[in-house]
């Protein structure tokens, strides 16, 4: 009760100068971010055990995993707009606490429908807390330098987490158990919690504006459609009535939606972002990154155990190139984007991960694992050196009180896009004669994509402006 009271107290009397340079402010919000990206990758080697303890069926274990990703894709945009409506602070802390409580539930679950309606919890609090998190930073590191190298801890340590989780899933299944897997964020949320109510200043929230509840809605369920629909697409087939149908909802919900918020006088998305082209470009170069990494990152999961016959353990240990530099990478892009702005950042960051992909084009059943090194570092140094240059842009296009909408949108675009990478590269490859014939189509369209993103950087993103 007494949290609750100060962080209300914090919300209606806001405080955004944190102390000037502290990390602490960083620490508290990259921790909950931390733990939100593991979570969305960390179940994938546990799967067949959890299958086998619980019984579940091959469709089953899908929604582990499916229903994770569909509830955090579809509440990103809505809840980005509840942080900038509420206060970021309050509805970060309330993420945290559902995340970790979810978690907890995770662990627990006796059987294979109470783990996924956890899960399905667990997506909601990450969708809250996500949007929340980047708008925190921005209110905590008013310098545009700090704010740039901030975001650029914050998006390398997500970037480690999601590649660490398969191999973390591996160890902790192995040697402790798979609900191991969910208990880890019990303390990593408790510290999170912590330190956010002690070091997190809360930005101001707007008042008196009419809520958007028809936006909510209609953005909910289009997203959501469209989540389903490519999540589905593989296994059943894109002509399939169900995936149609979904996508059909999808453009008439999305269509409502653009239209509400035209005619809306207080939109939970304003239109009017759009029409900066920095901001349009940089949500367009968020998503072609997650389509070509992630997309990239599933088919190279199935080529190291269907192809070359690695142990998932292995696996996740010959993936490690790619999210062992990210941490590095993103470091470099954050402080480069301070110096010299986030366009050429873009461009080199872009340019190196469509030469890493075009590389992959050449890996075959017999590659020395050796030779496969460099593209895979220039895969993960690419997409981890762009994305703190594309978030920055996002929101310096934005207002500051629409921090979290501005967020939101960058989010739920790279959340889409990852589905759709994994959705379009997996359906390549299951219609080619053999895997790796649509492993080499696949690669070549993720880089593809990425050299389109640095069109768009190009064309979007102004030039630095001088000193």
């Amino acid at each position: 009760m007494s949290s609750q009271h100060v962080d209300q107290s914090a919300a209606e009397k806001p405080d955004t100068a944190p102390r000037t340079g502290s990390a602490l402010p960083l620490v508290a919000l990259c921790l909950g971010f931390f733990m939100i990206m593991m979570d969305a990758t960390v179940v994938n080697t546990a799967l067949p055990v959890i299958g086998h303890d619980l019984s579940a069926t091959v469709s089953g274990l899908q929604w582990v995993t499916a229903g994770y990703t569909l509830v955090f894709a579809c509440l990103l945009l809505s809840a980005g707009s509840l942080g900038d409506r509420l206060g970021s602070r309050r509805v970060f802390l309330a993420g945290l606490v559902v995340f970790t409580v979810a978690s907890g539930v995770c662990g627990l679950a006796p059987n294979l429908p109470v783990l996924v309606a956890a899960r399905i919890v667990q997506g909601a609090g990450a969708a809250l807390a996500l949007p929340t998190s980047l708008a925190l930073i921005n209110a905590s590191y008013p310098d545009r330098e700090q704010r740039a190298r901030a975001i650029g801890v914050w998006g390398g340590l997500g970037g480690v987490a999601a590649g660490l989780g398969p191999v973390l899933g591996g160890v902790l299944t192995n040697w402790v158990g798979w609900p191991a897997i969910f208990y880890i964020n019990l303390p990593i949320g408790v510290a999170a919690l912590v330190l956010t109510l002690r070091y997190v200043a809360a930005p101001s929230a707007k008042s008196g504006t009419k809520p958007d509840l028809p936006g909510q809605v209609l953005s909910v369920v289009a997203v959501a459609a469209l989540a389903f629909g490519l999540i589905q697409a593989q296994p059943l087939g894109w002509t399939a009535p169900a995936i149609l149908v979904a996508f059909g909802v999808a453009v008439v919900a999305g269509a409502a939606f653009v239209l509400t918020e035209h005619r809306h006088s207080s939109p939970m998305l304003p239109l009017k972002l759009f029409k900066e082209r920095e901001f349009s470009g940089s949500i367009a170069i968020g998503a072609a990154i997650n389509i070509g990494f992630y997309g990239e990152l599933f088919l190279l999961a199935l080529y190291f155990q269907d192809v070359r016959h690695f142990s998932p353990l292995l696996t996740g240990l010959a993936m490690l190139p790619q999210p062992g530099i990210a941490s590095l990478a993103s470091s470099l892009g954050g402080r480069h984007t301070a110096r010299i702005g986030a366009r050429p950042v873009m461009l080199i960051g872009l340019v190196v991960g469509a030469l890493g992909l075009l590389s992959l084009v050449l890996a075959g059943e017999h590659t020395p694992y050796w030779m496969l090194i460099v593209p895979l570092l220039a895969v993960g140094f690419g997409t981890a050196y762009t994305m703190p240059a594309a978030t920055a842009a996002t929101m310096e296009a934005a207002p500051a009180k629409q921090a979290g909408t501005a967020s939101g949108a960058l989010n739920a675009s790279r959340q889409i896009g990852s589905t759709l990478g994994v959705a379009i590269f997996g359906t390549v490859t299951a219609g080619s004669a053999a895997f790796m014939t649509g492993y080499h189509v696949s690669v070549g369209i993720g880089a593809a994509v990425f050299a389109a993103g640095a069109l768009v950087a190009w064309i979007a993103v102004p030039r630095p402006k001088p000193a």
